[in-house]
């Protein structure tokens, strides 16, 4: 995720060892953008490094700002000594990370994550504790209830018929929690690229690199969008409520269809146990076919210029143990990043296996928007939940951005 990031601040100091141990007089600053239960797991992961280390961690998870405070830290040098790269590892932040091909795991890297995270030298930056492979997440029990296969959604209409059914029967179609911005941003780096990037016959993707794109296109996401507010498939506190809330209400059996990664399932399952799927993201249009959503999720690199080189490698090494990454692949709902390690992606094992020839894109705003962009599309989202934002106003604002952070 970019983006998944966590509900506060949230910081963890792991008392060191006695000075006797190994790196007692080390600290090592570590932030990642995770949220939940995920966050949690990430944050018990770092106090066991220290126990068996010595080698204390000053753990952060930003919230919100994680992107904009990066931003900051990268324009002063000031980086942590460690941090997770929300699927901007060579993109982004290449120019501050140590290439780790080195490193005793590089050989096994999963083959399906390995060319997302490579730079046209081959370098690699980040251990991937787990690959993200997303569509939506589903209420089974829900949509039984309401007599809807979820394999006969193949476009947005189909969607938002089985929506129609779901509040009918008085549940929730879609839940957003719009206090935490970024699950609205990420319904539309969901939603985009089956309008402008997925159709083989029909799509935008020269146009949206070479800084051509018709911006008007976008009123039919926005549209869209605001069509769904209108009609009640959303939570009625869609702008105000925020992203624990999702887990807990899809937990609860109140939600049909929530747009994350599995790794909402856990927080879900806190609140159960919720009977969850994973379904791949409709098309816009009757001659495409559904898709799924591939990138980074949690990803580690560390600084080149740490002070700390060998003990930030020494954690880096501690997280590609094949215990430690399972359980934090395990936790996300994802299939880990190295060769060889399990995860148990739960209720939606059988998905991934369903769902294994299924066409996979990336984040549309790793690959198609300039630097910056994903705050303007959590911003013009909550206009449209909060009014303020009309149609043509998001979309003259959205090529406004686009074409100066083009020139940055």
């Amino acid at each position: 995720m970019k983006r998944l990031l966590s509900i506060g601040l949230v910081l963890l100091m792991v008392t060191a060892l006695p000075a006797a141990a190994l790196g007692a007089d080390v600290t090592l600053n570590v932030w990642t953008n995770m949220a939940g239960v995920v966050n949690d797991t990430f944050a018990q992961v770092c106090k066991d490094f220290t126990e068996e280390t010595g080698i204390a961690i000053d753990y952060a998870a930003p919230a919100n700002d994680y992107e904009s405070l990066m931003k900051t830290k990268m324009a002063t040098g000031d980086l942590p000594d460690i941090w997770s790269t929300h699927g901007w590892s060579v993109l982004r932040y290449s120019n501050f990370l140590r290439p780790l091909n080195d490193q005793a795991w590089f050989d096994d890297l999963a083959d399906f994550i390995k060319p997302m995270i490579t730079d046209d030298n081959g370098n690699v930056y980040v251990l991937p504790v787990d690959m993200d492979i997303a569509g939506i997440v589903y209420n089974r029990d829900i949509l039984a209830e309401c007599g809807i296969d979820v394999d006969s959604i193949q476009t947005w209409a189909d969607f938002e018929a089985a929506c129609d059914a779901i509040k009918e029967a008085g549940y929730i179609p879609v839940y957003l929690g719009g206090k935490d911005d970024w699950t609205i941003g990420q319904f539309f780096d969901w939603v985009a690229p089956s309008f402008y990037v997925t159709n083989e016959a029909d799509n935008d993707r020269e146009t949206l690199l070479d800084g051509s794109f018709d911006w008007h296109k976008w009123a039919a996401i926005a549209d869209m969008f605001a069509k769904w507010n209108e009609a009640g498939y959303l939570n009625v506190d869609a702008a105000t409520s925020d992203y624990a809330t999702c887990g807990t209400e899809l937990g609860n059996g109140k939600v049909a269809f929530e747009f994350f990664g599995n790794y909402v399932i856990s927080s879900a399952n806190a609140a159960g146990p919720a009977n969850i799927g994973m379904m791949p993201i409709p098309a816009a249009s009757a001659d495409d076919t559904p898709t799924l959503i591939a990138g980074e999720h949690l990803t580690i690199g560390m600084w080149k210029d740490t002070k700390y080189p060998d003990e930030a490698q020494q954690f880096i090494s501690y997280l590609a143990r094949p215990e430690v990454m399972s359980k934090l692949a395990t936790v996300a709902g994802m299939p880990a990043g190295l060769k060889g390690v399990e995860s148990d992606t739960g209720p939606v094992k059988g998905d991934f296996e369903k769902y294994s020839a299924i066409r996979t894109f990336p984040y549309f705003d790793r690959v198609y928007l300039p630097n910056g962009m994903w705050n303007d599309l959590c911003s013009t989202g909550l206009g449209i939940l909060n009014g303020s934002m009309k149609t043509d106003a998001i979309c003259d604002f959205m090529k406004e951005s686009y074409l100066e952070k083009r020139e940055q």
